[in-house]
């Protein structure tokens, strides 16, 4: 694959002494230089020298062509390839700006019009001892970019020539005079070509006529490069993007299907940890005893911490730790359209994406630590299709009808939940009882779940540990995990307030994930339909929720 190196440093106005580096840069052209067909040529100790100590205090010349070269080829040749470039790369850090300006310009194989090889924006001849002493008493910054490229790739595309870099550098002066925080009324820039057999490369003097203005950061750097990649590959880049969407969208796909796969096993399983429900319990009982907003945003940091715990924990569970390699997998494919670079890898508490957790860690704290009565499981019921679905959205008085004349059990249960909750309207648990009986005796697991949840806790209705048996078999019958939970665990747990507190945020999780893998895939929408969705978020809204929230909604029972 074609690739550009890509190096942006300026000249600081004291000279960096280097002894040995400098005596090599003076001599090099005669004692080092090895002739050109003695490939096989051992290297000697003293280009071993000279590439430790260079490795040792110039680090970056190991991204330099020439060392992967000798990497591949250790041989005297490739040595001496490597010292060449890496000292004639790094010969701003060894002398003064004028030396510099000098140097590139007259250097052996620097492309010559007339007596030197400077070039820039003018059409006239430059004179070089003027843009020495322009250069060498510039009171700012100068920076001195160096573009290269492989030998194969500079002749294939035409960059094997003067005239080719001049009319770059021409055409890209404003993308990096935009890049330096430079105008480009002010910017200068002077550019030699280097035509070196292995990787010829450009050197550049670039600054503003205001010192004061421009700097250069490690993003714009990226920039600069990924910009000139772009102008010089452009040809190579179209069959490359073409192979790499093919790829990416493949790619993506299979991650897509397996991030669906994970969500559904998140959503429909119970996550058992004692370490979470301790967090839960302890950020539960501190919350009591917290004035304000009981929001992450709003909490002091030892609280913050407890909450971040507990996400990190839950990460630890083997299906959400899958997801999450699989979203940032899935993520990366996304950037990769705009980036070479990708973010990375956090835990999931500092990752953006998923903040909304960290208000659901807290929601659930509340509702353990103020009794919240919470019904798990009845998620899948919230995506129903056709008249089932437009009951989620309707008031208790228009559901009264299908729950009582038709006869209808999710009907009756959408009512039930409402009155148990206090949805719309005060709470009334007698009502809520009432219609949760007339729907599980007609098979509605999640009625059936829930009357034997209210039976299991016994606050507002009589404890029945019978009855609570009873419903939770008959929907443990029918699939429903969260029943089967409490009947495997009837005689372990202390509180049943907290115990499927991380399966929720399991769950709230799942969800997370779906609407994440939407919005990454570019899907058109969720299985609800788009004027549903506007009714669902006006009322959560109007009800005090934000819009981005996903906060449990409970009720004190």
């Amino acid at each position: 694959m074609p690739r550009i190196i890509f190096k942006c440093r300026y000249i600081k106005n004291a000279a960096v002494h280097l002894e040995n580096l400098v005596e090599y840069v003076a001599t090099r052209e005669g004692v080092e230089m090895i002739s050109q067909d003695k490939h096989t040529l051992t290297v000697t100790e003293k280009q071993k020298k000279l590439m430790t100590d260079i490795l040792a205090q110039l680090p970056d010349t190991a991204d330099l062509f020439e060392y992967e070269d000798y990497l591949n080829q250790p041989t005297a040749v490739n040595a001496s390839e490597f010292i060449t470039a890496a000292l004639e790369q790094n010969l701003d850090r060894l002398s003064h700006r004028q030396v510099y300006a000098n140097y590139i310009a007259t250097r052996p194989r620097a492309e010559k019009v007339g007596t030197h090889g400077l070039f820039s924006d003018e059409d006239a001849p430059l004179v070089l001892s003027r843009v020495a002493e322009e250069v060498g008493g510039h009171g700012g910054n100068v920076w001195t970019p160096i573009i290269s490229l492989r030998r194969e790739d500079a002749a294939r595309l035409g960059y094997d020539n003067a005239p080719a870099w001049m009319a770059l550098l021409r055409k890209q002066r404003n993308m990096l005079a935009e890049q330096m925080k430079i105008a480009s009324e002010n910017l200068r820039w002077y550019a030699a070509f280097h035509n070196e057999g292995h990787h010829p490369h450009c050197h550049m003097l670039v600054y503003s006529v205001n010192p004061r203005e421009g700097y250069v950061t490690k993003s714009a750097i990226d920039k600069m490069r990924s910009g000139l990649a772009k102008e010089i590959f452009q040809q190579d880049l179209i069959q490359i993007y073409s192979e790499q969407t093919t790829q990416r969208n493949e790619l993506a796909g299979k991650s897509r299907e397996a991030l669906r796969e994970i969500i559904g096993r998140m959503s429909g399983s119970v996550c058992e940890s004692e370490t979470i429900e301790a967090l839960l319990a302890n950020l539960a009982e501190r919350l009591k005893h917290t004035s304000g907003k009981k929001q992450y945003g709003y909490l002091k940091a030892p609280l913050k911490a407890i909450v971040d715990q507990i996400v990190d924990e839950l990460a630890k569970d083997e299906r959400v730790s899958e997801a999450y390699a699989k979203w940032q997998k899935l993520r990366n494919e996304v950037l990769r359209t705009y980036t070479d670079n990708y973010p990375d890898p956090l835990p999931l508490s500092r990752q953006k994406e998923f903040k909304s957790i960290k208000n659901m860690v807290i929601s659930e704290a509340m509702s353990i630590g103020g009794h919240y009565f919470t019904l798990e499981g009845d998620e899948e019921a919230e995506q129903l299709p056709d008249d089932r679905q437009e009951m989620n959205t309707e008031s208790s008085a228009e559901l009264l009808p299908k729950a009582s004349v038709l006869n209808n059990s999710f009907a009756q249960y959408r009512l039930g939940k409402r009155y148990l909750l206090g949805d719309g309207h005060p709470k009334d648990v007698e009502t809520a009882v009432d219609w949760l009986t007339a729907s599980a005796e007609q098979g509605n697991q999640h009625a059936q779940y829930a009357l034997g949840k209210l039976f299991l806790i016994g606050e507002d209705v009589p404890f029945d540990r019978e009855a609570a048996i009873r419903w939770f078999a008959l929907s443990a019958e029918q699939g429903n995990v969260y029943a089967q939970y409490f009947l495997d665990h009837m005689d372990s747990f202390s509180n049943p307030f907290l115990c499927l507190a991380a399966t929720r945020l399991l769950h709230h999780l799942s969800r997370i994930f779906r609407d994440e893998q939407q919005r990454l895939s570019g899907s058109p929408g969720m299985q609800t339909d788009s004027k549903l969705r506007r009714k669902i978020r006006e009322k959560k809204i109007a009800q005090g929720h934000a819009q981005d929230d996903h906060e449990l909604k409970h009720t004190n029972y």
